[in-house]
């Protein structure tokens, strides 16, 4: 089978997404050492009357789910970033060249993933140290990792429902 030239950019460049995610890990723990140098587990600093450092141990996922739960969940989300981090691999060597917005949302996600992965590795939590509040309303701690995975999973959704739209429209015509 002959491949277009197109397809052979496909196999040929995927692996410069992968400076993203090296660049959201780094940032993760560099941040998240910073934090863990500069705090005691359980300290918090208040910087605006909305927002505080903290230093909080996440042994759990998003929202403390599965925290204190006896420490499996601690493996579970280990392999979870792991087969993660092989599917964005798959996904990205099959990923069109011109496509660059799913470049940066792969990216986001797999370094999101690899640096909570990493925490999980290290200590058996996540350190998170984020924290936004109002009154007696708080919402749960993160860090940078769960910033990239937000941001790369809300742009994955948007794209998805942007080339639904799009092939709705075109089925209409």
């Amino acid at each position: 089978m002959i491949e277009t030239t197109q397809e052979m950019m496909v196999n040929s460049r995927w692996y410069r997404w992968l400076g993203i995610s090296v660049l959201v890990v780094g940032l993760d723990q560099l941040t998240k050492w910073y934090v863990s140098t500069l705090l005691d587990h359980g300290e918090r600093i208040a910087v605006l009357p909305v927002f505080s450092w903290v230093r909080w141990h996440n042994d759990g996922a998003a929202f403390s789910m599965l925290s204190g739960s006896g420490g499996w969940q601690r493996w579970f989300f280990v392999v979870l970033a792991v087969v993660f981090t092989v599917f964005i691999v798959i996904e990205l060597r099959r990923l069109v060249v011109t496509d660059r917005l799913m470049g940066v949302v792969y990216g986001l996600i797999m370094g999101g993933a690899l640096g909570n992965m990493v925490d999980r590795l290290q200590h058996g939590y996540v350190v998170d140290f984020i924290l936004l509040h109002y009154r007696d309303w708080y919402f749960p701690a993160f860090n940078v990792a769960d910033i990239a995975l937000f941001i790369g999973a809300s742009l994955w959704i948007l794209t998805l429902l942007v080339n639904y739209v799009r092939e709705k429209k075109a089925a209409v015509r």
